[in-house]
């Protein structure tokens, strides 16, 4: 409902003045490079040693082959994403890092370490225990760690473990796409000098089997243990939880990485051993760790924004619909039938503008950025009424009606009003104008 408008009437349209050229801003294009430089130069130093050493076609090939799974493994960390959807540059910058810097610097420490082992007189497996996994892993974690003190703070609220996993997890997708270039390549040049392209092919595909399709899980398993560390640390009270538990998992993560490059080395009646009793049960166990903590994370949005049904701001139905991802695309659907294609687009930054609202004040609660919550409360709620207006009234299939805080105020097609109490459980995802024309502060 706009500013002096009636809850029945026409939603109000807001008139923007057309926006001012600024000034240049040298700060920003500073920080854009210092956050692209480093990719690029671990892009450039990937491929001259890749390329120089297994030649451009066996690299093309390697690449070719090793994006295969990355659609489906970035997928399934944006749909753990869904209820609070991350900026795409900070997914993007941490899946640069690990494909990049990442695995150019593990590149060359686990290069220096094999020939340190070697002139030893050590197994050559030793580097595969006992170095990579501490570089790789630290590498790896590097990328999301600057990214959290330098820009997500910006954000004013701590990540969680949902967030922990997918920043984390993403840069270790990405080092694993640009670890398999190397294999994927490396083997095809081996398979082509014993048997030509054909045998090179078969391999690739052998090992695409064996690597990818069976254990290319195994960096963003390994990784997102430090997410769920630096997860859990970012909302502790305790300073002992906030220091210990990103050491605690940086250290399962190695832990983890060093324990599957031991098996991988034993042989293959030990792997598959190792795979079933070890790898398998730890996959699954993480995989119900994030459902649990993307679940958790629904209810936590809905319990936070409770108290602004009875204070006017939010209808039954709209908490309702915010619940589930179900639930929120039914909502959109709706939207996009009674609004058209503008309606869906703010139906879904209506959803975003509340889901951050409910972490805010969650965060809030808990003790972090309590002070600026107000603030940010009316902003977030300011945005939502805005987007409201846009798929508010619109629907011609039922009847006009406005949520006071208590009562729904539905008029009839005889033109009468009358008060309703909401249902027991209202799950129907459709919103109504609600009773209050400007934010409040403080719902706590």
């Amino acid at each position: 409902m706009g500013t002096g408008g009636h809850p029945f009437g026409p939603p109000v349209v807001a008139v923007l003045d057309a926006p001012k050229r600024g000034r240049f801003d040298w700060v920003r294009l500073w920080k854009m490079t210092g956050v692209i430089a480093p990719i690029v130069v671990g892009a450039l130093v990937l491929i001259l040693a890749v390329g120089t050493n297994i030649g451009p076609k066996a690299f093309a090939i390697g690449l070719a082959v090793a994006v295969i799974p990355v659609p489906f493994l970035v997928g399934c960390f944006l749909w753990l994403d869904r209820y609070e959807p991350e900026p795409w540059k900070y997914l993007a910058f941490v899946f640069g890092w690990g494909a990049c810097v990442a695995t150019s610097a593990a590149l060359g420490v686990n290069t220096l370490g094999s020939y340190l082992f070697e002139q030893a007189g050590m197994s050559g497996n030793a580097d595969a225990v006992l170095v990579a996994p501490f570089i790789e892993e630290t590498m790896k974690a590097l990328g999301p760690v600057l990214l959290l003190y330098f820009f997500h703070r910006k954000k004013r609220q701590p990540i969680n473990v949902v967030d922990g996993i997918i920043y984390f997890g993403l840069s270790a997708t990405g080092f694993a796409m640009a670890e398999n270039i190397l294999y994927l390549g490396g083997i095809y040049v081996t398979g082509s000098k014993e048997g030509g392209a054909v045998t090179g092919a078969l391999m690739v595909v052998m090992l695409f089997v064996v690597r990818i399709g069976i254990s290319g899980f195994a960096h963003p398993l390994f990784t997102s243990m430090t997410g769920i560390g630096f997860g859990l640390a970012a909302r502790a009270r305790d300073r002992r939880v906030r220091y210990l538990a990103p050491l605690a998992g940086w250290f399962a993560a190695m832990s983890l990485h060093s324990t599957w490059n031991l098996i991988s080395t034993l042989g293959p009646q030990a792997l598959l051993t190792g795979y079933a009793v070890v790898m398998a049960p730890i996959f699954f166990a993480a995989v119900g760790v994030a459902l649990w903590a993307r679940g958790r994370q629904g209810r936590q949005m809905a319990r936070m924004l409770r108290p602004y049904v009875p204070a006017g701001w939010l209808s039954p139905p709209e908490l309702a619909a915010l619940a589930t991802m179900t639930r929120r695309m039914a909502a959109r659907r709706w939207a996009k039938r009674v609004a058209g294609p503008q309606g869906a687009r703010a139906m879904e930054e209506y959803q975003f503008a509340l889901s951050t609202l409910a972490l805010a004040r969650d965060s809030a609660l808990a003790g972090f950025g309590a002070d600026t919550f107000a603030e940010r409360e009316r902003e977030l709620l300011t945005k939502a009424i805005g987007l409201r207006q846009v798929f508010t009234g619109r629907d011609r299939t039922v009847p006009p009606a406005f949520w006071d805080g208590v009562n729904y105020h539905i008029r009839f097609p005889d033109g009468t009003v009358r008060q309703l109490p909401p249902p027991q459980r209202p799950v129907v995802p459709v919103p109504v104008l609600t009773g209050y024309p400007h934010p409040g502060q403080g719902w706590w």
